[in-house]
């Protein structure tokens, strides 16, 4: 038999075992993202370990990239920029766009038999990021896109681009297609990985795309993700560990891609939000890891600018003058945007309407106020007419004009000999 006291020994030990586990698994995860290597034989992301971001985050930085652009990802307004029209090679970036081409084109449970045009041999170009694709295996869309967003993988990147369209040619021409139709006028794709550095963009270019993207709520989820296990044909699930450094190292990251090649330098778009706020910046050519730069950018964003209201729906706006005539407005909608802590007075100008005419419709737009701080357009709110003025007084063809002077001038002497 055990003694009483042996008994309370064991269970002494256990019940510390039990504490040890349920501390472990309560132990928060780790604050800097694991130097995975991205399978099968993957070389190591540059994740860094910290970040370094100016003292004082409210004052303009300095970006060390080439390009860069901070904007409100909701809203489009542009807060801060540097050389953002110039076309630059965007490596990796570019799979935003085969992203956004294959979630307008394929459901997400879709499967796909892998083609031998997307298999990656040991030695291949573009080789070392790769999720490890087998010919004829099959694969979802949802773990494809998974695998090229957050392992920037070059083998999911064509087996999409076949599924999509064929071949990656005729995918190419789905990209550069749907760029035109978003307005990317400085934007032009090669290949749907970006290992072609032909394929080059521009941060303005890149903000809208990024905008189209966001909207796709699949897209949204892929790019928050840190960790996903994919299956594979045989053996364990294949782990893809998310790039963007920034969802460990920046708090309330949400996406979105990272790209790097010799010629492009480090690439990056990362989303962050905070209080509401959803802010994205884009850094392009950095001289080394550009994750510093975006956490500066998103920074600058979040503590150097405030939501401010600079027109409110009804207030009055004098008058303005239409073809035919003068009437009175007042803002047709509220107009709120983020200004700088430091910004003077904003000022306004109110721009009629080319085909606005006179008599206009109660409630009707015939002009815009365009607000601006300093230099830069703050944003635009529509001018409406709260009432129609009567018309104005006609003067009438030059024969009648004479008459009615005539007329005037005879009884204004009659008026004088009476009296």
């Amino acid at each position: 038999m055990i003694r009483l006291g042996s008994r309370i020994a064991v269970v002494a030990v256990v019940v510390a075992l039990v504490a040890v586990a349920l501390n472990a698994a309560a132990a928060p995860r780790p604050q800097t993202p694991p130097p995975t290597p991205v399978p099968p034989r993957g070389s190591p992301s540059p994740f860094p370990t910290a970040l370094a971001t100016p003292s004082n985050p409210s004052r303009e930085p300095a970006i060390p990239a080439a390009a860069a652009l901070l904007a409100d990802l909701d809203t489009g307004q542009v807060l801060f920029s540097k050389d953002p029209t110039a076309p630059r090679p965007i490596a990796s970036v570019t799979k935003i766009m085969t992203a956004l081409v294959t979630l307008e084109s394929l459901p997400l449970d879709r499967m796909v038999r892998v083609d031998p045009r997307a298999v990656f041999e040991r030695d291949d170009f573009g080789a070392s990021s790769t999720l490890g694709l087998r010919a004829g295996e099959r694969i979802s869309v949802e773990n494809l896109l998974y695998a090229l967003l957050l392992g920037s993988a070059n083998d999911a990147a064509l087996a999409l681009a076949i599924e999509v369209d064929g071949s990656e040619v005729a995918f190419v021409h789905h990209m550069n297609d749907r760029a035109r139709q978003l307005g990317l006028r400085q934007t032009r794709f090669f290949s749907a990985s970006g290992l072609d550095d032909r394929g080059h963009s521009t941060p303005r270019d890149l903000l809208r795309l990024e905008r189209a993207a966001d909207r796709a709520g699949a897209f949204r989820t892929i790019t928050a993700t840190r960790f996903r296990g994919i299956p594979a044909p045989a053996g364990r699930d294949r782990v893809i560990q998310n790039r963007n450094a920034l969802l460990w190292l920046y708090p309330g990251t949400i996406g979105t891609k990272t790209g790097s090649t010799e010629e492009a330098g480090f690439c990056l778009v990362a989303a962050a939000t905070r209080d509401g706020r959803r802010l994205v910046a884009i850094v392009l050519d950095a001289p080394r890891e550009a994750f510093s730069s975006a956490a500066t950018l998103l920074e600058y964003g979040f503590e150097g600018w405030e939501e401010r209201t600079l027109v409110r729906e009804g207030d009055p706006a004098g008058t303005l003058a239409i073809e035919g005539g003068t009437v009175p407005v007042v803002a047709g909608a509220t107009l709120e945007a983020l200004v700088p802590l430091d910004a003077p007075q904003p000022s306004s100008r109110a721009v009629a309407d080319p085909a606005a005419a006179f008599p206009p419709a109660p409630g009707e737009q015939v002009g815009s106020l365009a607000v601006r701080i300093d230099s830069q357009l703050m944003g635009r709110a529509p001018l409406v007419v709260p009432a129609v003025p009567p018309a104005p007084a006609s003067a009438g063809p030059w024969w009648a004009r004479t008459v009615e002077a005539i007329a005037g001038g005879v009884v204004d002497a009659v008026r004088a000999l009476a009296a």
